[in-house]
């Protein structure tokens, strides 16, 4: 159903995307990427690792690491799927917000929420430096 291919909306070293191999209907379950869970008190040291770039919010307390397919989804404030967090599995479970064409890239918006169009905590890091 999917796949990993070069992704026209990157660019570096790893412009990695994940894409339709078939046609995927409108609310139908995309993947389910296991997660590892951490108390936010590590984030310290996680943030000193490539690995910040994969991690989201897991709870109240807690924070995890995105594993299989579910860390390469490219952002987009017009997403065509979505994630819900699944605390019994401890998985985050992506779907189709509308339906998506064989050979379509697949995106989230990062945000976590479909129209949630606040600028990504890394531009806003980039943001800060260029001001200073």
């Amino acid at each position: 159903m999917i796949e990993i291919k070069t992704s026209p909306v990157c660019d570096g070293e790893f412009n990695r995307g994940v894409f339709a191999t078939r046609d995927i209907a409108k609310g139908e379950l995309i993947h389910e990427a296991p997660v590892i869970p951490y108390p936010n008190e590590q984030d310290e040291f996680i943030e000193q690792t490539v690995l910040a770039d994969y991690v989201y919010e897991y709870g109240i307390n807690h924070s995890a690491v995105i594993l299989g397919y579910g860390m390469l989804f490219n952002h987009s404030y017009e997403p065509n799927a979505t994630y819900e967090i699944n605390f019994e599995n401890h998985t985050f479970d992506y779907y189709a917000y509308t339906d998506i064409k064989a050979g379509d890239e697949i995106m989230i918006n990062y945000n976590g929420e479909v129209d949630n169009k606040d600028p990504l905590w890394f531009l806003k890091d980039n943001d800060d430096k260029e001001s200073e």
